[in-house]
């Protein structure tokens, strides 16, 4: 869901990203024995053997999408055959996070799962895995330094690209607002520069305004609301992340009387990030009119995945994998699978394909 240098250092690490990615796919063509599976790329040591306990770290449980990755965990450890202990809550504190891996190593994890809340912050937890002989999958962010053995994550310049484009397409001209994640986290930078160098490139007609939310619910509320006051002619707005936003959204909008049906005059085109549930009710309702479903339940599964290759001493390279996905190497040298994560509207809110549908 979630920077450390924004604009120059983004925009290299986005363009060098879609280059790397591209030679990646060849690369891994010609380095994988099967292309398009990840299964057998790397031969198991003989230490470990991918058993011992997991440690898995949350950022944070204020928003439904982690509520809903914390309820996939257990499930899909038990399915990848994982011993994953129960998991720990950083509460949006990057130093905790670091208390809280530093705790899981002392309790002798032999891997551990982590979804980290600082980009740069989180590199010190690594370098003290790394030097236990510790494991440690990333999911959801990339550190931007630091050993780990995978990043599970989806593209989330396509998640701003996406975004961008839906807007473009609905709104000739005006003015669009992005609420933005923490700048801190390499999600929130890669969503916001893509956003805005794709509105700047395809739709010069648009006004982008920028609220920096830091993935908090009280300060999108606060910062739209002053916003809207001195703008309330805006057209569309792109949320980065539902889970926190989509409430405080529509809540100050509604206050305003600017809440008005998808097809009324008046309606704001409001794109979001994550695919819960509240989004694709607000998508059925016409509150919202899109959001890029980002797969919690792979977070899980390819997490677990990952930690027990890891574990085993397996190692991978970039291609194709079996799942539909793509590991590409970032600038950083680290590996990252990018898995799918589709654009949902009304007309495939209903795919029960989607995990936001599964979701009781």
């Amino acid at each position: 869901m979630h920077g450390q240098t924004h604009g120059t250092t983004a925009r290299k690490q986005n363009s060098s990203r879609r280059g790397k990615a591209v030679a990646a796919v060849v690369g891994g063509c010609l380095v994988l024995a099967a292309c398009g599976s990840t299964k057998d790329t790397g031969a198991a040591s003989a230490e470990g053997g991918g058993s011992g306990k997991v440690g898995v770290i949350l950022p944070l449980l204020t928003s439904p999408f982690w509520q809903s990755y914390n309820d996939y965990v257990p499930k899909m450890a038990d399915s990848e055959s994982v011993e994953a202990l129960k998991t720990v809550n950083s509460n949006s504190d990057p130093s905790q996070q670091i208390t809280d891996i530093n705790n899981q190593l002392n309790q002798g994890v032999k891997g551990l799962v982590v979804a980290p809340l600082d980009s740069a912050a989180i590199e010190a937890g690594l370098d003290q895995a790394e030097r236990k002989g510790v494991p440690v999958v990333a999911v959801d962010v990339a550190p931007d330094k630091g050993k780990v053995a995978m990043v599970v994550r989806a593209d989330n310049v396509a998640y701003g690209e996406k975004a961008c484009q839906y807007l473009g397409e609905q709104i000739p001209s005006g003015k669009v607002v992005q609420i933005m994640g923490d700048l801190a986290s390499v999600n929130g930078r890669d969503r916001s520069e893509a956003f805005r160098a794709c509105v700047k490139k395809n739709f010069p007609k648009l006004k982008v305004l920028e609220i920096p939310a830091k993935w908090e619910s009280d300060t999108a509320a606060s910062k739209l609301d002053t916003l809207l006051n001195a703008n309330p002619d805006i057209k569309g707005i792109y949320m980065q992340a539902g889970g926190v936003y989509l409430a405080p959204t529509l809540q100050t909008l509604k206050s305003k009387g600017m809440l008005k049906k998808a097809g009324q005059d008046g309606h704001i085109t409001i794109v979001s990030n994550d695919g819960i549930p509240q989004e694709f009710d607000a998508i059925r309702k016409g509150d919202i009119d899109a959001t890029v479903s980002q797969p919690a339940d792979l977070y899980a599964k390819y997490g677990m995945y990952y930690i027990k290759a890891a574990m085993e001493g397996k190692t991978f390279q970039p291609g194709p994998t079996d799942h539909d996905s793509t590991i590409v190497k970032l600038p950083s040298g680290i590996l990252e699978d990018q898995l799918p994560a589709p654009l949902v509207t009304k007309d495939n809110v209903d795919d029960p394909k989607l995990w936001g549908n599964t979701v009781k």
